[in-house]
Formats: structure tokens, C-alpha cells, sequence
């Protein structure tokens, strides 16, 4: 959310809003108030001095009075500008580090801080990225399929690398390049935890090679920068969650809760080999619940002044749709008004000319970002903030906000926007196979995401909605997701074509339940996170604010909702650290990168002192 689009909505704002912002005056000039009545008389007689201030003051209290309790906006107003309200907005947990085990801590501190431990860990995650588990949408089945031969290479890689893992924990494969670990703890009361990363990269398109600074699968260390793809997404999280147990056994930890990791292979394709069959072997294997869940997603990152650890506590949903239009052939010599592709590019434009509409709900775990923007972050403009803090009360105030969330055109503003809605992005279109040719069919795919307030069968009544009566306007039958519409051309008339409307891919799914952040897990988790960042190797040392968001893609979560009320996807690492994603020239800073490890390995810690989650 930037200043900018703020003041630019507010030059707009309509008298009534502006009523909403009677507290902030001009910094650079005192409050301008009109001169109080002389009240020298009552009823015609003369006043002591001492009458007329009690009179004064008898009328200053009814004003307030009936300012503070007769108008509720501007009592809601008074009553936010207070620092005791503001501070009770998005509270923070204390820094929470292991006391318990606060010696293997200051071990591993040590440790962490040392150059040779960063070129250590750079080496880890540098020889990982110079395996290319590239994963494709097309990859068979595993066994069939040649492709995965390149994920055995990898485990091979990590049972060198980590022998200290691969001697205490035990490892499990599943579907043969599913890995689950398990690191055994002494207390079986408690209930275990669960670290989540992926194996697969999202492949590197050969023409761009020439782009990257540094070879897409080099590994180079480079200028603090460690260089290649799977760097950022998501090796670095699985390194870090390997290189975390193979230093906490070296300072002989031993753990008192049990431990689990699962890491699939498949994750930028949809996960069903990897993370799906991981989950599912658990479900029937056990355990049958964790106390907390955490994978990849989130990250921190500066935002008015004020850094905010941002953490995924939810997910929109998603689905693919094909849009296909069928008509006879025949020579292009004699071609109709609209071919197939001609009617498919109409409707792709009726679609784009119809996005859905963005709401701010105060159900949203955006919304909660915005009250701890408010509540902690010193750049926002006053009158800013008081709308935010507002908004969690007055509708008005609420509206305003929206209004200005979705106004903003910078980049973030249009991250935000695009969490709040459903939204559509055509990415495939293909049809004809010859110049002379007329096509007989044409197709688009478009990517849905779903927006956590709505569902897959609200997405598919919206997407049928939208086409049947532009479809029977222009002579056109229509299938909508296995139904024939009632709004049918005229019987007495073919159709010039068919509209087909269906589910791509078995891509449907729902928008991911809400991690509470009232629990002890999340408590857990913040705590640890403002610890490490204040503790931090990278100079970072301060003060980071914990909030949760909503991501806006899909992680490998997705296959473990029954498994814990406590999925958290979060890396500790700076956005200002990685560079990249699923592009060219995709890195991650060393330092963020030590501190990721220093992370998983005091989430550990913590974890296992923990009695309440």
C-alpha cells in the first residue's frame, strides 16, 4: 500500500469521509479554533469571575459529551487516537528463545556467526542446486517416467552431505522419492511437529539462458549471493531444515518431542506424487495430528518504517478451466463470419472485461495486516492509520479503506488487490493446424485463484452466469461444467458452434481453512521469529513486527489440512535477500540464508520446551 495512493484518494474524499478525520490538523501550524463567548451574564445578571469559568467549563463537558456519545463516529475516533487502544491492536509475543536447552543455543549461536560455518553452508545448498530437479506439467507417472531418475542423484546427494540425519533419524521413502523423516524424541505425551519443503524447481526455459549472470545451475557463491535455481524456491528451505538437525547434533541435542520432515518432488506440478502420497502414508500410518505444521511461503520484509515478519495463515483456493469452441471445417477460401478462434477471442475478452470483484472484509487476514500496520509501522499519515484502526469497527471507515487499497496502481497495490479477489489469467490458447485450413476447434486455458471468502462452486455459478446469455446472443450453444445451459440458441436455428466450458487438469480446489492466531502455536512461532530477527547474523538486529497474511498461491500444504489446525507457511529470510522466483537470476543472500538455518534450529528448541501446544 503506498502514501501516494493515499493522499491521491484523499484529495477525493467526499465531506462526510473527511468528517472521519477531524482530529489531524497541519503539522506546520497550530489548530486554528474560533474564540470562545464571553460569558459574562446568565439570564441578565452579572457573573464572578469564578461563575463564569464553571459556566464555561458546564458547556465544554455537554459538547464533548454529546460529540463522544451522540455521533459514534466520533467517539470511535477518540477512542483509537489513545495510545492504550492502539497498543492493544495486533499484539506481540515477547522474544522467546530456549531456556531449557539455552546452552546448546549459545553453542550454536557461536556457531552460525562463524565465517567457515557460512561457507559450509553454502556449500550444502551450492552442490544441491547443481542437481536440476526440474519438474514438468507433463511428467509421467514415477517409474515411467525417466525424468525422476534425476531426484534419486539428489537423495544420494543429501545422505552425503547430512550424515549425522541419516544415522540418527529415520527415513522413510514414499513413492520412491517422497522423503519423511523421523527424529525420534524421549516424551511421547507431546505431540509431534512438522517441517514441510520441496525437492522439484521449476524448470529454467533454455533461450534464457544467456540472461543469468551466473549459470542457472552453477551453485556459485558470488558477492554474498549464492546463485542458481532452487535457490529461493525452495532448496534453501530444505537445506536449511537438514543443515539445522545436522548442527543440532553436533551440539549432541537430543530431542523430547518427535520431529518430522517431508519433503516432496513435485510440488511446482500440482504435488499429487510427492506431497500427496506423503500425506496420505501419514494419515494411514500416523501420526494423526501435529501440534503445528510449517512450509514454505511467507517472508519479512519493510513496510512504513517498520519491519513486518509476515506469515501465511491462509491460502486461496484455485482451478483451471478450458474454454473450447467447436464448428465444421472446411476451406478458408469460404470462411463464416467468425471462425472458431474468432468466437474464442470473444469470449476471452468477455471474461477479461468481467474480473471479479475485490473486496476488504474484516475477515481477511489482509485486513489484520492493516491493523498492524497501523498499530506499529511510524511512516503511515495519521489520518491513514486512524482509518485503518477505524475500519475494524465503523463500516464507513472500513469503506473508505478499501477504497483506497484498491485504488493504488503501484506494484504491492497490485499484489493486494489481486489477494483480495478471484482472480483469472489466460495463459494458454492454441487452435488451427493449417494456413487453408478453417479450425474446427480453439481452446483457452485460464488460472483461477480463488479468493478465501468464496469457493469453487461460487467460481463455476459466476463463470456459467457470465456466458450463457452472451453465448445464446450470438447463436452459440453452451456446456458449462457438464450442463446444458436453458438459455439455448432458438430450436428452429443450429448453432454456428459449441462452447464447452470444463474443469482442466483435476485442478479444482477449495480456499484453505484459516490458521487461528490465537493459540500457543502461533505464539510459539511469533516469539521465535522476533528472537532470531533480533539476535539476527545479518546486522538486521531490531525490532520485527509478526502478522499474518494470505498467500496467494498454493504450497504442498494443501495435502495436510487434516493433519493439524496449525499450518504456517513461512521463511525466515528478508525479502530484500532472494531474488528470482521462477525467473531469471534467482539467488539468495548468504547471511539470509545462515540466519534461515539459525531459524529451523530455535524453532526446534522451542518447540521441544514447549508443554501448552
Amino acid at each position: 500500500m503506498s502514501i501516494e495512493s493515499y493522499h491521491k484518494v484523499a484529495a477525493t474524499m467526499s465531506d462526510e469521509e473527511k468528517s472521519l478525520l477531524f482530529w489531524e490538523q497541519p503539522r506546520d501550524s497550530p489548530p486554528s479554533q474560533p474564540k470562545p463567548p464571553r460569558f459574562t451574564d446568565l439570564y441578565g445578571l452579572r457573573m464572578s469571575k469564578a461563575a463564569q469559568a464553571a459556566s464555561l467549563m458546564m458547556c465544554l463537558l455537554a459538547t464533548s459529551c454529546f460529540f463522544l456519545y451522540c455521533i459514534p463516529e466520533y467517539k470511535l475516533a477518540w477512542q483509537v487516537a489513545t495510545p492504550s487502544y492502539r497498543e492493544s491492536v495486533c499484539m506481540q509475543e515477547e522474544p522467546l528463545r530456549p531456556i531449557i536447552n539455552r546452552q546448546v543455543a549459545a553453542r550454536l549461536s557461536h556457531v552460525y556467526g562463524d565465517k567457515d560455518f557460512s561457507a559450509r553452508a553454502a556449500a550444502w545448498l551450492g552442490d544441491a542446486i547443481r542437481i536440476p530437479t526440474e519438474v514438468f506439467d507433463e511428467n509421467g507417472p514415477v517409474g515411467e517416467d525417466p525424468r525422476w531418475m534425476m531426484f534419486s542423484q539428489f537423495r544420494e546427494y543429501l545422505q552425503e552431505a547430512f550424515p549425522l540425519v541419516h544415522k540418527n533419524l529415520t527415513l522413510t521413502r514414499v513413492n520412491t522419492h517422497g522423503l519423511l523423516y523421523r527424529w525420534e524424541g524421549s516424551d511421547n505425551s507431546l505431540m509431534p511437529i512438522l517441517f514441510m519443503n520441496h525437492q522439484d524447481v521449476v524448470p529454467v526455459e533454455p533461450a534464457t539462458f544467456s540472461q543469468w549472470k551466473q549459470p542457472p545451475f552453477s551453485g556459485l557463491l558470488k558477492d554474498g549471493w549464492i546463485w542458481g535455481r532452487g535457490s529461493c524456491d525452495d532448496k534453501d528451505g530444505l537445506i536449511g531444515n537438514l543443515a539445522a538437525v545436522e548442527t543440532l547434533l553436533e551440539a549432541d541435542f537430543k530431542p523430547r518431542r518427535t520431529v518430522f520432515f517431508a519433503f516432496g518432488f513435485d510440488e511446482e506440478a500440482k504435488g499429487r506424487q510427492g506431497a500427496g502420497q506423503l500425506a496420505s502414508y501419514l494419515k494411514q500410518n500416523g501420526p494423526k495430528e501435529f501440534a503445528f505444521i510449517i512450509d514454505e511461503g511467507g517472508a519479512y520484509g519493510e513496510a512504513g518504517g517498520q519491519m513486518f515478519a509476515m506469515v501465511a495463515v491462509a491460502e486461496k483456493g484455485s482451478l483451471d478451466v478450458e474454454i473450447k469452441v467447436t464448428a465444421p471445417g472446411g476451406h478458408s477460401s469460404v470462411p463464416p463470419k467468425h471462425t472458431t478462434i474468432g468466437l474464442l477471442s470473444q469470449l476471452i475478452d468477455h471474461l477479461e472485461s468481467n474480473p471479479h470483484p475485490a473486496r476488504l472484509t474484516r475477515s481477511s487476514s489482509i485486513f489484520d495486516l492493516f491493523q498492524c500496520f497501523a498499530a506499529h509501522a511510524p511512516d503511515l499519515p495519521e489520518s491513514f492509520r486512524q482509518i485503518i484502526l477505524q475500519a475494524s469497527k465503523s463500516d464507513k471507515a472500513l469503506k473508505m479503506l478499501e477504497k483506497i487499497v484498491l485504488s493504488d496502481e503501484t506494484e504491492k497495490g497490485r499484489q493486494i488487490r489481486a489477494i483480495l479477489s478471484t482472480t483469472q489469467a489466460v495463459d494458454i490458447v492454441a487452435g488451427g493446424i493449417k494456413i487453408n485450413a478453417l479450425p474446427e476447434e480453439a481452446y483457452a486455458l485460464v488460472n483461477h485463484r480463488i479468493s478465501t471468502d468464496s469457493s469453487v462452486g461460487a467460481l463455476k455459478a459466476a463463470i456459467t452466469s457470465l456466458f450463457t446469455s452472451f453465448t445464446a446472443d450470438r447463436k452459440l450453444s453452451l456446456n458449462a461444467f457438464g450442463k446444458d445451459t436453458d438459455r439455448s440458441p432458438d430450436s428452429i436455428f443450429s448453432p454456428i458452434a459449441n462452447v464447452t466450458i470444463s474443469e482442466a487438469y483435476e485442478s479444482a480446489l477449495e480456499p484453505a481453512p484459516v490458521t487461528p492466531t490465537n493459540t500457543e502455536a502461533w505464539r510459539l512461532l511469533s516469539g521465535t521469529i522476533r528472537s532470531v530477527y533480533h539476535d539476527s547474523t545479518t546486522g538486521e538486529k531490531g525490532v520485527v513486527v509478526v502478522t499474518p497474511m494470505t498467500l496467494g498461491g498454493n504450497t504442498d500444504t494443501r495435502f495436510y489440512w487434516d493433519l493439524s489446525p496449525n499450518i504456517f507457511r513461512y521463511t525466515h529470510i528478508g525479502i530484500h535477500q532472494e531474488n528470482g522466483f521462477h525467473t531469471v537470476n534467482e539467488a539468495v543472500n548468504l547471511d539470509g540464508f545462515v540466519d534461515l538455518i539459525k531459524f529451523y534450529a530455535t524453532l526446534i528448541l522451542n518447540a521441544d520446551e514447549a508443554t501448552n501446544i
